[in-house]
């Protein structure tokens, strides 16, 4: 059982948690980076992103993450597979228990993200992530110029997805298992008025179909009142039923709202109920959920902690 006492800890390796372990490395901090179970984060399973700044020609997910763990290991940060169990902040050094092995901290950055609702349906692992299935319109929309897509949920994000990818799609399903929208009136209003929005009311997707190359080419559905299966032909499916946030062996130290996503102090967006611990990325932010705003987060994660180090 490990007793040495770290500087930092940061948990979680998608961009934001590389992010602040490039940060706090610079600042001879020696952060301990825990991986989790997906290596990487989210970015790692998606083909091609086209929205990080300076690429201009896009780049692929994994080499992205892979970039960014090259980087931070230049400045020394370590890395070590755990999957934290439990946490105790009541007093420093804090300590993050994971399974038999135990770690002490001065400071902690947690980084660990949010996962995507799904609606675990046949095909739809499959081609997720670079196949035609995805969870983010404003990251994958434009690879649908042209193309009918079909969109998944009845709250605000749905819409809010449909509408953005009229902008490239030649028409978007919305498929919503109600007969009413949950989302806001005005937003609701707007999704069903749009010339390019179709509404499909009352129906369930129960499998994503792929062509011979394994992409995405239609979806099954069933209306949930006459009990009718039918298709659609679409080539991209966009599910926007929610996101999990990657909080629960926390929970119990660290503020959460409704929804279970950290919350953080007033006048921060990273600064946490217990000092000296910040959270950074999709695990404190359900409004943007961007690689680059979940960088930036864990640039002023790694910040305040440097700051906060320094005047213990």
């Amino acid at each position: 059982m490990s007793t040495e006492v770290e500087n930092v800890i940061i948990i979680g390796t998608g961009c934001s948690g590389l992010t602040a372990a490039i940060y706090t490395a610079r600042a001879n901090l020696n952060p301990l980076v825990l991986e989790g179970t997906l290596p990487g984060g989210q970015l790692t399973q998606t083909s091609e992103v086209e929205n990080f700044p300076g690429f201009p020609e896009g780049i692929d997910g994994f080499m992205l993450m892979d970039n960014l763990r090259k980087q931070a290991t230049r400045f020394g940060t370590r890395f070590a597979q755990a999957t934290i169990d439990s946490v105790d902040f009541s007093s420093s050094p804090y300590t993050l228990k994971a399974g038999d092995k135990e770690y002490k901290a001065k400071s902690v950055i947690i980084s660990t993200g949010a996962s995507p609702r799904l609606l675990d349906i046949p095909g739809e692992k499959e081609m997720y992530g670079g196949k035609g299935v995805t969870t983010c319109a404003t990251c994958d929309g434009a690879f649908y110029r042209n193309m009918d897509v079909v969109v998944v949920g009845g709250g605000d994000t749905a819409c809010e997805e449909a509408l953005f990818l009229t902008r490239f799609a030649s028409k978007v399903y919305l498929i919503h298992r109600r007969d009413e929208l949950r989302a806001s009136k005005l937003m609701a209003e707007r999704t069903i008025a749009h010339e390019k929005i179709e509404m499909v009311w009352d129906t369930v997707l129960d499998e994503v179909v792929a062509d011979e190359q394994g992409f995405a080419t239609a979806v099954k559905v069933t209306n949930r009142k006459t009990g009718e299966s039918s298709s659609i032909d679409a080539k991209g499916v966009f599910i926007a039923i929610g996101h999990i946030p990657n909080t629960g062996p926390f929970a119990d130290a660290l503020e959460t709202d409704e929804e279970g996503y950290f919350k953080p102090k007033l006048g921060s967006q990273v600064q946490t109920n217990i000092p000296g611990v910040y959270v950074s990325g999709d695990c404190a932010d359900h409004v943007y959920r961007q690689a680059i705003t979940a960088a930036g987060m864990g640039c002023q994660a790694a910040i305040e902690a440097e700051r906060w180090l320094a005047e213990q």
